[in-house]
Parts: C-alpha cells; structure tokens; sequence
C-alpha cells in the first residue's frame, strides 16, 4: 500500500525546506558564483528564481498569474523573471521568500475539503496541496546546486525526496521530450524504504502515471528516493545511480531504466 500524505506532511517539509535553503544563501560569501546546472546563473539568481516561486504559486491557487504553457518555454520563463527581480540583495530576497512562503503555506493549511486545482508550467491542472512537492523541490535541488559549488553540506530527508517525486507525477506527462515519440514501456518503480511504489507507462509516446490496469512491466526498478529525486532532476545520472547501488533494474528489458529519466525535459 502507498504512503498516504496529508497536506500538513507538504505544509511542514515546505516550511523546513525553505528554510534551510534561506539559511544556506545567506552564508554565501560570494553570491555571483556561478552555479551548475543552470542556465549560466549565479547564486543570486538561483535564490531570486526560488524567492519568487512562493508568491507565483499563491498566484496559481487564486487562478491568477501566468505560467509556461509548454515546458520547453520554461526556460524563457525563468529567465525573465530573473532579469525583472526587484532586487539582489541575498538578504532582502531571503526575506521575500520566507515571507511569501509562510504566506502560501497558511492559505493550503485553511483549505476546506475541496481542494482547488491549478494551473502549472506544461500545461498541466494539479491539484494545490501536492503542488507543494514541486515547491519543495525547488528548495531541495537548488540547495543541492548551491551547496556544491560554495562546499556546504547539504543533506536531503529520504522522506522529503518521496514527497517531491509524488509531487511531480502531476506535471511529468507533459513534460516528456523528442525521446518519448514512439515509446512503448511500462515501467515498475519502487522507492527504497517506504511503500512507494508507481507505475509509468508509456504508449506510443505518451505517458500514463498508475494506469487502473497496467501492461505487464517490461523493467523493475528499486531506487533509492534521494537518488530517484535527483535523477529525475538531472543532478545525478542514472548510470551513477546504478554504479553506486542506490538503484537496481531488472526484467525483460533493464536497459530501459538507464534512459528513463532523458525522455523527460529537464527541470
């Protein structure tokens, strides 16, 4: 059985997360460092894209602001809500995030039973309270790309990963790139140390996440949730993953495993 979470579990790591990552900027010394893998940006962009992603999710919930209608777009996005930041100040823009998020997390906390949909980069309608795994890898990843570049520790909860992986199935059918066309392959993923387990499976190019009645899998594989995150967001290739036993494939065809997370647009 699958690990149930309640909005409170993505409220709390939210709020952890964020928190952490705040901290690790402001003892940044030298916020222009470039950071990897981005698109060429510094500490201080980094953190001015996470600080405004607070408010733009708030945004969302209301049905108000604006988003990538293709995922390809993103890019172009992002990049003109960095060169539009108020500021650059680490401290000031610290301060927005914090404030916004607490902002964000006490309106998803006063959510009634029905919760509100909205819109997302890629076209996608999610639902508010999981968006906040998306969020909350924001936080996660882009404090692991800081934090190898400046030689800060950086740890990530197993139990936090689990709660961005899940967050980002919402978003992941629309997100698959050229590689997908024509792919047919189901595949049975497990995460280490917990109940999580998913189904993806793919049908000429197009990409169902547990199917009712899933085709047979044509590949196993058990990873671990760290690893699983940051596959999924280019920071760790799958190779690596398997060279160092955090992930393991097996079945009729598991070779698909090492490909899987390169037939996805990067995040």
């Amino acid at each position: 059985m699958r690990t149930t979470f309640s909005r409170f579990d993505y409220i709390d790591a939210a709020r952890d997360t964020g928190a952490r990552f705040a901290e690790l900027v402001r003892g940044v010394t030298d916020p222009e460092v470039r950071v990897g893998p981005t698109p060429g940006w510094t500490v201080t962009d980094c953190l001015g894209h996470v600080a405004s992603a607070p408010a733009h999710h708030l945004e969302l919930v209301r049905g108000e602001g604006s988003w990538a209608s293709s995922a390809t777009d993103l890019p172009g996005f992002n990049a003109k809500q960095i060169a539009n930041l108020p500021t650059r100040d680490v401290n000031a823009l610290a301060d927005t995030l914090l404030e916004d998020l607490a902002e964000l997390l006490d309106v998803v906390e006063h959510f009634g039973a029905r919760v509100p949909m909205m819109h997302f980069h890629g076209g996608r309608r999610i639902r508010s309270d999981a968006a906040l795994g998306l969020l909350i890898g924001e936080f996660v990843v882009h404090g692991h790309d800081v934090a190898r570049v400046v030689g800060a520790p950086w740890e990530i909860d197993p139990h936090v990963a689990t709660l961005v992986v899940r967050g980002r199935h919402q978003i992941l059918p629309g997100w698959l790139g050229d590689s997908c066309t024509g792919h047919s392959a189901t595949y049975d993923i497990r995460l280490r140390g917990c109940s999580e387990r998913f189904t993806f499976q793919f049908t000429d190019g197009e990409l169902e996440i547990d199917p009712p009645e899933p085709r047979r899998a044509d590949v196993h594989v058990s990873v671990d949730p760290v690893a699983a995150l940051l596959t999924g967001y280019g920071r760790m290739p799958q190779t690596w993953a398997a060279l160092t036993g955090r992930s393991f494939a097996w079945g009729a065809r598991p070779w698909l495993a090492a490909s899987l997370y390169r037939r996805f647009l990067p995040a």
